[in-house]
């Protein structure tokens, strides 16, 4: 069966209306921006022909219900179809508080958007003749109320029933979490494995069982693209970090089977207030950055001793920003071998040892031809 269908991702929206905003200051969000950024990126993907758009949670800046209505409202207004799920800073409660909703009642803020039965957390849609999206969701609370990236059981056990059934249908899954490493030993780094799914083995192995090879993610605010025997992890950085990226995607398949999944990334360059974003925003997280490079330097595997760490920090200033950028490039040579070595890591070279651009701009070849 030929296929041809041009979507959008655009995620970790942070949408804050401007009462809500409260400052801290190692926020590296510009959330100030999130409702221009977002109409800004809105206004050129309605230009284009789309089928359906993909929004990989965090919606809201701390899931305020007037700031999940007002996205509801805008996300009604699109022509085309938007599908969501949550993210952390969407459901950071269990029962709710003056701040946030209960963790239960996202569905019902999102019935357009792919929860038509509001009584559970995650849903599939089909979006089009054979092709049929899964929303997960990653945000679960454990036993002393912590809010955790996993997915229970039970969802499991209903992902098994619906991929099943969906067989003949090509499948997309999207899920807030990271499912496939995009940093350096994510899952095990004392900084980075919050923004992994906790049970992600057990979801690739069920994924892999039936041939699904697109997973759409957000929450790490970067451009990547990373792939685990088969299966693509796609996530998309932040509107509301630098490089305030989203993504224009086309999937094709021909006559023969061969499927390929070409991706063009984008960025909002200016908003009002805010006439060089790019720029700006580069500088803002760059001048918060010194906490996080302090942790990162003294925390394994590194361990550096707090008095080098201060000293090599300055220098890293832009080195978040460089990641959140897609396809870096990371050299320090006047750094210690061992500190020049581990970010080195960081960058985007291929097993070969040589770069592999394909973070922003890139098509990926999906199936070899069945003939």
């Amino acid at each position: 069966m030929v296929l041809n269908f041009r979507f959008a991702v655009v995620s970790d929206l942070h949408i804050a209306l401007p009462h809500t905003i409260w400052d801290h200051p190692s926020r590296f969000h510009l959330v100030e921006v999130s409702i221009p950024a977002f109409e800004r990126a809105i206004e050129h993907l309605t230009e284009l022909n789309l089928d359906f758009i993909l929004l990989p949670g965090d919606l809201t800046q701390h899931g305020e219900a007037e700031n999940h209505l007002w996205l509801q409202k805008r996300l009604s207004r699109l022509p085309f179809p938007a599908y969501v799920v949550p993210g952390n800073h969407d459901v950071p409660v269990l029962m709710g508080n003056q701040q946030s909703i209960p963790w239960a009642d996202f569905p019902r803020y999102y019935r357009k958007f792919g929860y038509e039965n509001t009584n559970q957390l995650y849903y599939t849609q089909q979006l089009l003749p054979g092709v049929r999206l899964i929303g997960l969701n990653s945000n679960c609370f454990n036993q002393k109320g912590e809010q955790i990236g996993r997915l229970d059981d039970e969802q499991l056990r209903w992902l098994e029933e619906v991929l099943a059934a969906a067989k003949d249908e090509l499948v997309l899954v999207m899920v807030h979490h990271n499912v496939v490493e995009h940093l350096p030993h994510q899952s095990r780094h004392p900084m980075a494995h919050r923004y992994m799914l906790a049970n992600a083995p057990e979801l690739l192995q069920i994924l892999r069982r039936y041939g699904v090879s697109l997973v759409f993610t957000g929450h790490l605010h970067v451009q990547d693209v990373a792939c685990d025997d088969g299966v693509y992890d796609i996530t998309t950085g932040s509107l509301v970090s630098y490089p305030h990226p989203y993504r224009v995607l086309e999937f094709h398949r021909d006559q023969k089977g061969k499927e390929w999944l070409q991706i063009l990334s984008h960025r909002v360059e200016s908003v009002p207030n805010f006439p060089d974003l790019q720029h700006l925003s580069k500088q803002w997280m760059g001048d918060r950055s010194f906490p996080f490079l302090m942790k990162l330097l003294t925390l394994p595997p590194l361990n550096l001793p707090e008095t080098q760490a201060q000293e090599l920090a300055p220098s890293l200033r832009d080195f978040w920003a460089t990641i959140a950028d897609g396809d870096a490039l990371l050299d320090y040579p006047h750094f210690p071998h061992k500190v020049r070595h581990y970010i080195q890591t960081y960058s985007a070279i291929a097993q070969t040892g040589t770069p592999s651009f394909i973070d922003n701009n890139s098509t990926l070849l999906l199936q070899k031809n069945l003939d």
